[in-house]
């Protein structure tokens, strides 16, 4: 079982907090509002009000023994540094830490945040991306320009066989797996005679282009 710390209880740390508890982790939860304390105390394994900013506080309740650490205190960008300084000098693991901006993110990275993130502006980025390709339910980028997404199968491919589609002569990418709906089952790497539905999606591996030109032609297809 994980140990994890959550340090600010907002929207986005909140919802961390509860996600990570439901997953089996040891979640420890730290804000000033008694009232976010009170409100999420059953959801996870324990609950204190506490100001982070304070080293000696914090660590009483945090120790090395932690695997991670997630630090989300909203505007306050002096509650946000020092809790990363603390967590580090602490020997937690791992921290991530929200941003607010570009250089609030350059002086968490240089405290020893190992993962910055920018919660509102990742989201807008989900969002337009499914605004341009809506048929890429999801998509993970991975190194040198390639990525991983899971596509809903064309109307066109119901009734044939990924040998007769041939996604990598026609576009250049993979398919590593492929995900019935009905009934709800994952096939891995799936060989050519794996036969499309309508209601199946397709987990494909090859370059963002290829990709988003497959999405691209598969939407003028169904329409």
């Amino acid at each position: 079982m994980k140990r994890i710390c959550v340090i600010g209880l907002g929207q986005f740390g909140r919802e961390a907090a509860i996600n990570l508890a439901s997953e089996d982790c040891e979640v420890l939860v730290v804000d000033l509002s008694q009232r976010l304390v009170n409100e999420i105390a059953e959801k996870v394994h324990r609950a204190l009000r506490m100001d982070a900013r304070n080293f000696d506080d914090l660590s009483s309740v945090v120790t090395k023994d932690f695997d991670e650490a997630i630090v989300s205190v909203g505007e306050n960008l002096e509650a946000s540094i020092l809790a990363v300084l603390h967590l580090k000098k602490i020997g937690v693991g791992h921290v991530h830490a929200k941003a607010l901006n570009d250089d609030h993110a350059s002086i968490l990275r240089a405290l020893g945040a190992g993962n910055v993130v920018f919660p509102e502006r990742e989201a807008a980025t989900r969002l337009v991306r499914s605004i341009i390709h809506p048929n890429v339910l999801e998509n993970i980028h991975l190194s040198e320009g390639f990525v991983l997404s899971e596509v809903a199968a064309p109307e066109a491919f119901s009734g044939k066989t990924l040998g007769d589609i041939n996604l990598r002569k026609e576009y250049g990418v993979f398919v590593i797996a492929a995900h019935e709906r009905l009934p709800e089952r994952t096939h891995f790497m799936p060989g050519p005679d794996f036969i499309c539905k309508p209601s199946d999606s397709l987990v494909l591996i090859g370059k963002s282009e290829d990709i988003a030109r497959f999405s691209d032609k598969k939407a003028d297809k169904d329409n």
